[in-house]
């Protein structure tokens, strides 16, 4: 199971340590924060125990609003389950008996200077990311149009001269030889790279490129959500079909469906337009048109 430490999402969102110091090593595991307001009033059931506690203001003002014997039973009754951390936003002060049970129990107490919607919203996309499960492939992740595509074959079928040819169009690299996919749902997998390919490109015969030093900032982004998944394939005599329209393949990646589609190589084809064509394509699908429908409806009058 992917974790990272408390001092980590410390460090990231330039968290206040309150208490507990010594104790920022504690891991946490889950992807979304709770805000435990139920479990104030006294219900644990569904109390989610392993994940960060998030304490806005209705939860401080409803604290603070207790007598010193009800705060003390309901604080009590929530750091006996040991959360990861708790975090308090909005930079709210009046704290020392939160922190006395924090210092008791050995949890760390940090605080934010942001809301509590705007910081939950970006503590659960940065946790989402961090902790997804992932693999790396070998192939080449690009963005096409805004569209995420994955592009593989065997090596030295031509991935990497590919791509090079799409962001000489405007396109943008995401990642090149090793490609990691973070699977953030059970809909949607993300493409982005490993750090040590950040912005490289290997081409046959040439070498390494920095695709940002060579074509500027706009020929390169960090991630993209992964739509489209296109194998590149040595060319096959009579096995190119031309139907209207081809029958709907998938390939999985972590049990995520991804539409799939092969280009048979051959000299002359232009590669790189048959993608940027899938990838528009795929986009018009997803806005419900479809280019064999509309001829069919033509040839009925």
């Amino acid at each position: 199971m992917k974790s990272i430490t408390v001092r980590q999402l410390a460090d990231q969102f330039q968290l206040e340590v309150l208490v507990g110091e010594e104790q920022l090593q504690r891991e946490v595991t889950k992807a979304r924060a709770h805000r435990p307001g139920l479990e104030f009033v006294g219900y644990f059931e569904f109390f989610p125990t392993e994940h960060v506690q998030i304490l806005g203001k209705k939860e401080i003002n409803y604290l603070h609003a207790l007598t010193d014997l009800e705060r003390n039973l309901h604080i009590g009754n929530i750091v006996k389950y040991h959360p990861p951390c708790f975090i308090v936003t909005s930079d709210q002060s009046g704290l020392k008996y939160l922190k006395r049970y924090c210092e008791e129990e050995g949890i760390p107490l940090l605080r934010t200077k942001l809301r509590t919607t705007p910081f939950i919203g970006a503590l659960d996309a940065y946790l989402l990311k961090v902790l997804a499960p992932e693999i790396s492939i070998h192939g080449v992740c690009l963005n096409v149009s805004g569209i995420g595509v994955l592009l593989r074959g065997k090596s030295g079928i031509g991935k990497s001269e590919t791509a090079h040819t799409l962001i000489r169009r405007g396109h943008r690299l995401v990642a090149d030889d090793v490609v990691v996919l973070k699977k953030l749902s059970e809909q949607t997998l993300l493409g982005t790279h490993n750090e040590v390919t950040k912005e490289f490109l290997a081409l046959r015969s040439v070498g390494l490129v920095n695709v940002v030093r060579l074509y500027g900032r706009k020929a390169f982004q960090d991630e993209t959500r992964i739509v489209l998944d296109i194998e590149l394939t040595k060319w096959r005599e009579n096995e190119l079909n031309n139907e209207l329209e081809l029958e709907p393949k998938f390939v999985k990646y972590m049990d995520v469906s991804i539409p799939h589609i092969e280009i048979q190589l051959q000299p002359g084809r232009d590669v790189a337009g048959l993608i940027e064509a899938a990838a528009n394509n795929w986009y018009l699908k997803q806005q419900g048109y479809s280019a064999a429908e509309e001829f069919m409806k033509r040839l009925e009058f």
